[in-house]
Parts: C-alpha cells; sequence; structure tokens
C-alpha cells in the first residue's frame, strides 16, 4: 500500500465493531490457544476453537489462606456466574497433572470455571500455563494470621452440602443443620499455623506470574462486602492492547468542568480540543465562508442553525489531526437530533461522559466569576479572589453568569439530557462535583479501559 496516501481514513464503525466485539482479543487468544498446542492441523483447531465460543466465560482463580474464606467466595461467584467450581478435592486425581488435565476439559465448556486454591504452589501454576489453562482474573486473598487462626478455630462443616459455617459469624439457624454440623480435620492453632507459614512461602512465588490480572482483596471484613468486590472484578474487561484512537464526547450542563476536562485530556492524550462554541467564534474571526454565514447570528445574539454548525464541526474532525491523534469534542450535541447529525458524518464517538453537578454547585461556581477590564484576568470572589480592592472595585460580570441566566441555561441542557443518555446507551457518568484531577482520573479510566460489559 502506497505510503504516501497514509493515514488511510478508516470508516468509524470498524474500530467500533472491533472493540465491541473484541475481535482483537479473540484473534489473540486464538493465537495463544494455537502456540500453546502447536496441532499438525491448524486450521481445524481454530475453527473448532472459534465454535467454542469460550472467551467471554469466567476463567478465574481464586487464591488465599486457610480461613480467609476463598472456598466460600469461590463457591458463591460459581453460583452467580453459572460456571464450573474446580478445588483439589472435587478434581478426581492422583498427581497434579491428571487435575490439570480434568480443569482443561472444563476449561472447553461454554460454562468457563473458577478454581478454588489452585495453583497452590509455583510448580503448579507454571504446568498449568504450559497446559493452555489461562485464568482471566485472579483474586488473591489477605488477612492478619492472628484473624485467620481465631476464624479456623470456629469452622463447621455440613456433610450434606459442602457448606462451611462459622460458629460466631456464620451460624445456621435451622436446627436440623446445625446437629449434622461437624469439625473439620485440621484447624488446631499449631495446624493452621503450620499452613499459613506453608502458604506465606508459596504465594509469594505464584502471585507475580499474574500481575496484570491480579486483584488482592482484604478478607478481614464481612463476607459479603468480599464477595461483591470480586464479582466486580470478575465483570470488568482488562485493558485491551488493541489499537485505539480516542474519540471523546464530554456532555454536561454549563458549569460541569468540560472545557477544563477536555483540555486536561488534550493535553495529556495528545488530542485535539473540539470545543464547538470556539469553532464558531475562530471561523467569524478568520472570516471564512462559514464565518460570513455565522456572524449575521452573532449580530442578533440567535442559536446559529443545526446545519452549519454540522458543517464546520465535520470538516474540523475530518482534518488530518484528528483523524490520527483523536479528538475530545464539547459543547455539542445538546440534543438527540444533533447526534444522529454527528453519527450519520462518520464521526461517532467511542467514548461519551455525563458530568453530573448539583444545580448549587452550578450557580457557585459561575455567578461568583468576575473579569477585570483592564488587565483582563478572570476572577473568582471564592476560589481566586482579587488580590486588592482596587482590582476587586473594577471587576465586571458577564451578563451570562447572572443567577438567573445559569438557571435557564441548565433547565434548557436538562430538557434533552434524558433523551441524549438513552441515545449513547454506553455513556458513563461521572460526578462532577469533586476535585477536577479526581474527575480526570476517572474519565482516564473510562478512556484506557474496555468499556464495561453489561451483565443481566
Amino acid at each position: 500500500m502506497d505510503a504516501a496516501t497514509a493515514p488511510h481514513r478508516i470508516p468509524s464503525e470498524m474500530p467500533q465493531y472491533g472493540e465491541a466485539k473484541r475481535v482483537f482479543e479473540m484473534l489473540q487468544n486464538m493465537l495463544e490457544q494455537l502456540l500453546i498446542h502447536r496441532p499438525e492441523e491448524p486450521i481445524p483447531f481454530m475453527i473448532d476453537y472459534l465454535q467454542q465460543n469460550n472467551d467471554n466465560v469466567p476463567k478465574i482463580v481464586v487464591l488465599g489462606p486457610p480461613a480467609a474464606g476463598k472456598t466460600t467466595i469461590a463457591m458463591w461467584l460459581c453460583k452467580h456466574l453459572k460456571s464450573n467450581l474446580l478445588t483439589i478435592e472435587n478434581l478426581i486425581a492422583k498427581d497434579f497433572s491428571s487435575q490439570a488435565a480434568d480443569a482443561r476439559r472444563h476449561y472447553q465448556k461454554m460454562e468457563g470455571w473458577i478454581l478454588d486454591g489452585i495453583p497452590a504452589t509455583r510448580e503448579q501454576a507454571l504446568m498449568i500455563q504450559a497446559l493452555g489453562i489461562i485464568p482471566r482474573h485472579v483474586i488473591a486473598l489477605s488477612a492478619p494470621d492472628t484473624v485467620l487462626i481465631e476464624r479456623n478455630l470456629g469452622k463447621r462443616i455440613d456433610p450434606r452440602t459442602g457448606e462451611i459455617y462459622h460458629t460466631t459469624f456464620d451460624w445456621p439457624p435451622e436446627s436440623e443443620i446445625q446437629n449434622r454440623l461437624v469439625v473439620p480435620a485440621g484447624i488446631s492453632e499449631p495446624e493452621t499455623a503450620q499452613k499459613l507459614l506453608e502458604h506465606h512461602r508459596n504465594i509469594v512465588r505464584i502471585l507475580p506470574l499474574y500481575p496484570k490480572i491480579l486483584k488482592v482483596i482484604s478478607a478481614d471484613q464481612p463476607c459479603v462486602d468480599v464477595f461483591y468486590q470480586a464479582l466486580t472484578y470478575v465483570q470488568t474487561n482488562h485493558q485491551s492492547n488493541a489499537p485505539f484512537t480516542p474519540r471523546v464526547l464530554l456532555c454536561g450542563p454549563v458549569g460541569s468542568g468540560k472545557s477544563l476536562q477536555a483540555a486536561l485530556l488534550a493535553q495529556k492524550y495528545s488530542l485535539v480540543n473540539v470545543c464547538c462554541g470556539q469553532l464558531l467564534k475562530e471561523a467569524v474571526a478568520d472570516k471564512s465562508k462559514y464565518g460570513e454565514v455565522i456572524q449575521p447570528f452573532f449580530d442578533k445574539e440567535i442559536a446559529v442553525p443545526d446545519g452549519i454548525v454540522k458543517k464546520l464541526l465535520c470538516q474540523r474532525l475530518s482534518q488530518l489531526d484528528c483523524v490520527r491523534r483523536g479528538w475530545v469534542l464539547h459543547g455539542f450535541p445538546r440534543d438527540v437530533d444533533q447526534a444522529r447529525m454527528l453519527t450519520g458524518r462518520d464521526h461517532t464517538p467511542n467514548r461519551v461522559f455525563f458530568l453530573n453537578v448539583p444545580l448549587d454547585s452550578i450557580i457557585e461556581r459561575l455567578t461568583l466569576r468576575r473579569t477585570d477590564p483592564v488587565t483582563g484576568e478572570r476572577y473568582h470572589l471564592m476560589y481566586k479572589p482579587p488580590p486588592t480592592m482596587e482590582i476587586q472595585a473594577r471587576l465586571l460580570q458577564n451578563p451570562k453568569d447572572s443567577e438567573e441566566q445559569v438557571k435557564l441555561r441548565i433547565d434548557q441542557f436538562y430538557r434533552k439530557c434524558a433523551e441524549l443518555e438513552q441515545f449513547y446507551e454506553q455513556a458513563i457518568t461521572v460526578n462532577g462535583d469533586q476535585d477536577p484531577y479526581t474527575v480526570f482520573e476517572y474519565l482516564e479510566s473510562g478512556i484506557i479501559n474496555p468499556l464495561p460489559t453489561k451483565v443481566p
């Protein structure tokens, strides 16, 4: 392909489809399995792999010391995710290679698998990897040894169901279950201390094998809290290695901080900062053909028609810097019709954020803004007050920053906000009423990580 024609203008639907269907990850996983198994006939192997369609099923490892609750968490995850629970006890084997083979058969099923306490050593972990059993999420539970020893002494097991109970924290209300509970072997204090020592020796050699998929969760809290932290983690997608050009849309009422966040994102990720209002002003200042059309609307202080805005905006988003580096857009669209207009011109954003800020905070942000007519310096009576009384005396307020005008503009935004949120189904709502750099971290996380999967 002729390098002189680069960068090639790839329609936005192509990368959007690739990200939505996780095509890059599917091909990456298939290649990984191909290299692990090295079949004589690679084409039938790949066809069989694709037909299994198990890239998105649970592949989870739950590790932890004795009495950390890993079996309980693994069982709850298994029930919630409708997956297969694999433990040392339920894998019929004499040695670990047979266990791995059994796990591998489960691995190929549609339901996926959850390994409880496996691998227990680094050697087991390496053997699992060599057999092509690759977890997607690894959860490591941790708690102080004193807590674990005390917790282990109260452990009881229902021999009929395998459910684990505790004399203090989780005692069954039914007398029938209480009567059949038994004390498991090996829970005395010396035995537990020995097992903890062995766990600490092994876990420090296991965890470095899973640096990018590991989540350490404190087990020294209510079991339900541990479970929901684990469930939240296993339902997230890891950061992808797929090529990605951000096309970010920031929505929110006036005063929600869109301009500041757009500037921060543009600075860190070299995105093109596209402010719709600024674009219109620049067109007028440059006296371009669009500027001549826009000028009368500015003179009369009325809204510029959507058709003109669309043409000017699409022209900007089609320029080479936006195509190559990506962009962050704010100030447009303001309603569903404008959003459809933007999508129809092959400028669909792949990340949409709604900045949510309470009315009182917006009023405080905007109505206290002032400008020095002599120097042009901008001040805020609360956050950036003028240094002298002389400067404060000559400060002016923009008529648009009056409380009445601010409330009117906010009301106009929220009248159309609900429809806009429905149009952008995968939009992420962010609390904009906090430190700007905290808001930026949330936006950054939403950009660099895959879109969250909606779990029924």
